[in-house]
């Protein structure tokens, strides 16, 4: 199987849908008190030059549920058009089980793909849930943060499988508008301090 065999934009819609189904969870599992017990930082508290890695926002809680969450959505979601369609047209052809270890996977390069920028944030100085105040990197660490995350499910998901080309574009215009939409939810439900 190649790139070519799949459709972009089927591809694209299946990673979208599944990635809200999870983000759901995850947000709902967020909000909960029961999350808060699993607030560990994955730096551990460790600094370089006395700063932390990653600070104190980028927790285990996020990966207990987000990786198991998404990996469901994928399996839920092939057994769903499976079923309608009678097959998979367009999409990877996977078992169930495949799908499940792809979404757990993806999940994975997708909250992985956020600790760079959070590293880089922390060793420029700004804290974790802050935004930069210069007028040149305000903009900049915004667009990352919207982008990171779907860059790193982009990058482990072709490690696995092919991804066309065309997908990429249509969850990188598609994906950063949603990510918006669970950081204000989140910011409502009093588990983010901004609304970034």
């Amino acid at each position: 199987m190649t790139a070519a065999d799949l459709n972009p934009f089927t591809c694209a819609a299946f990673l979208i849908a599944a990635f809200t189904l999870a983000g759901s969870c995850h947000t709902t599992w967020l909000a909960t008190p029961a999350s808060r017990r699993f607030a560990i930082p994955l730096d551990g508290g460790r600094t370089i030059a006395g700063r932390r890695l990653f600070g104190d926002n980028k927790t285990v809680r996020g990966f207990v549920v987000m990786v198991p969450a998404t990996g469901l959505a994928f399996a839920l979601l092939a057994s769903l058009l499976d079923i309608v369609q009678g097959g998979l047209n367009g999409l990877w052809p996977l078992s169930p089980v495949g799908y499940t270890l792809l979404g757990a996977w993806g999940a994975v390069g997708f909250m992985a793909g956020e600790l760079p920028n959070s590293f880089i944030k922390r060793q420029l100085g700004i804290p974790p849930g802050a935004a930069a105040q210069s007028r040149f990197a305000g903009p900049l660490f915004l667009a990352i943060d919207r982008l990171d995350s779907i860059l790193g499910l982009m990058l482990a998901l072709v490690v696995a499988v092919p991804v066309p080309w065309r997908t990429w574009i249509f969850v990188a215009l598609i994906g950063p508008a949603l990510h918006g939409l669970f950081s204000v939810a989140l910011f409502r439900l009093g588990v983010k301090s901004r609304p970034a």
